[in-house]
């Protein structure tokens, strides 16, 4: 049963994925197709995944061959006359044509170079204003967390951060959400963190290698959330899990742990990890009664004890949930600015990485990483949120200057016209060979590393 779960669960995400995937594909080619059409080159094929030695699905329609290839590591437009991932060298030895790419100016070249990624931007407006327009945005104000933080992975408290601290600033810069926090954390390498605690200001340093020791120790949890009381949430008809046999209900606190005293969730582990495979006693506050509950602990230390929902703990005051509605017209610069918000965010994940002080590159992942990111129930507003977040992703990477992708072909193009000479198609071609070893080394590389840990 559980390993048919577990199946399931693998199962949605990686649906999710590749829909997310498809429809980035596809608007991304789209891009490139419209524009070559728009200036007379003759699109060749237009594909979702790749097609080496055969495809699942084509279809020719006028001169254009419309497929679905079975190696899901991309798609293409092939357009006439232009070095790309095809390396068609005999068409490239002919005579230039009216209707092929190597035949139009250099501008018209540049916009159908970087349609695909201009695409991919406004795909990433769109999906945000439309998200943004249908279920708003739900944020928590910093300010709002009376009791504090709570630090959800031990490395938080290896650097110093401790329960109940309230984080005022990252870097010099104040955290206003805390939506924000755990990216602001992450990407503060080599800073530091301004707390109070106690009533008391002082200042955390934040290890340079931060990242690369998150991403060494396999943890799952997150890192730093609200501190919540230890209120018992709702458990559900079919739950057998052991808090609910010992008798717990829903809004029960629970005040000690055989007879040590506790007020918050994050105080509770400590004191069920010694009690592993044996029974603990919990002193349990039922409205204005006071009970003694025994409950069993598992192997892991855990009694399975559910939280309040959010919204619950936003109506007893413990955090405070501000919730922005937006007009269909409103939705469209919000979307706007949650795009360039997003695309600064990844930027500076980017900057880790090419920072081996950092050891961030120990944390690139393939469609493993990727896929996990999904939930495992479907959920069309993470769906929409993830897949926005991946347009914004795809477009700044192929914005690379790498050859082999739109960033090379647009860096070479610049030059062209900034030198008035174009490049020698045979250092194209070669230039494009080296760019597809690249690009394969780093698909290898971060696959590997999501299958194998190469560097976990």
């Amino acid at each position: 049963m559980l390993i048919a779960i577990v199946w399931a669960d693998l199962g949605i995400k990686a649906a999710q994925l590749i829909l997310s995937l498809s429809i980035l594909i596809i608007f991304h080619e789209f891009g490139h197709y419209i524009t070559a059409r728009w200036f007379k080159c003759r699109v060749e094929k237009f594909y979702l995944f790749f097609d080496p030695w055969f495809s699942l699905f084509k279809k020719k329609v006028g001169e254009t061959e419309y497929g679905i290839g079975w190696l899901p590591l991309g798609g293409y437009v092939k357009i006439s006359g232009m070095i790309d991932e095809s390396m068609d060298k005999e068409a490239m030895k002919l005579p230039a044509q009216d209707w092929e790419f190597r035949s139009k100016p250099a501008w018209q070249r540049l916009i159908i170079m970087i349609a695909g990624v201009t695409v991919n931007v406004l795909l990433a407006f769109v999906i945000y204003a439309m998200i943004l327009f249908t279920w708003g945005e739900d944020r928590i104000p910093m300010s709002s967390l009376k009791d504090g933080i709570w630090t959800q992975d031990k490395l938080m408290n290896e650097i110093g951060l401790n329960n109940g601290d309230k984080i005022l600033q990252v870097n010099g810069k104040p955290i206003e959400y805390l939506e924000d926090l755990n990216l602001k954390v992450l990407t503060g390498s080599g800073g530091k963190i301004l707390i109070e605690r106690n009533g008391k200001q002082q200042e955390i340093n934040i290890p340079v290698e931060l990242v690369g020791r998150l991403v060494e120790s396999k943890r799952k949890r997150g890192l730093l959330a609200y501190r919540i009381p230890s209120i018992v949430g709702e458990y559900d008809k079919k739950d057998t899990a052991l808090g609910k046999q010992a008798g717990l209900q829903l809004n029960d606190k629970i005040i000690a742990i055989d007879g040590n005293a506790v007020a918050f969730y994050d105080e509770m582990p400590v004191l069920l990890q010694k009690k592993k495979n044996t029974t603990a006693q919990l002193t349990v506050l039922r409205k204005t009664d006071t009970i003694q509950l025994t409950t069993k602990v598992d192997k892991d230390g855990r009694a399975g004890i559910p939280f309040l929902m959010q919204e619950q703990y936003a109506a007893m005051g413990i955090i405070k949930i501000e919730h922005q509605k937006y007009g269909f017209f409103e939705s469209f610069p919000a979307g706007v600015k949650k795009t360039f918000r997003k695309l600064s965010d990844y930027i500076d994940q980017f900057k880790l990485i090419l920072n081996p002080d950092t050891e961030a590159y120990k944390g690139i992942g393939g469609f493993k990483s990727m896929g996990s990111i999904f939930p495992s129930v479907w959920d069309w507003q993470s769906f929409w949120n993830i897949t926005a977040l991946f347009s914004i992703i795809l477009a700044f990477m192929n914005l690379l200057p790498i050859p082999a992708l739109d960033g090379g072909h647009v860096l070479f193009t610049l030059i062209e016209m900034i030198t008035g000479r174009k490049p020698n198609e045979k250092f194209l071609e070669y230039a494009q060979i080296a760019g597809m070893i690249i690009l394969f080394g780093l698909l290898i590389y971060a696959n590997g590393n999501d299958l194998f840990g190469w560097n976990r």
